[in-house]
């Protein structure tokens, strides 16, 4: 059974890398789905893809009307 270390890194079963289809080097992204529950999922490979990451951080107009504060 994978401990987590006190760098807070585990060490994943190669059986499961192997059933998931993922290899070293792979990228990956990493969620907490509730108490209990981590989930690793294969990242997009394309950089593009993962721009789509940042919507819905700032409400629409956020960053504009900072901008604007800095110049005045």
């Amino acid at each position: 059974m994978p401990k987590i270390s006190s760098k807070h890194q585990v060490t994943l079963p190669v059986e499961s890398l192997e059933q998931a289809g993922l290899h070293a080097g792979d990228d990956v992204a990493i969620h907490a789905e509730g108490p209990d529950r981590i989930v690793i999922r294969r990242g997009p490979s394309d950089p593009a893809e993962a721009l789509g990451v940042f919507d819905g951080l700032y409400e629409p107009g956020y960053l504009e009307q900072r901008r604007a504060g800095e110049r005045a």
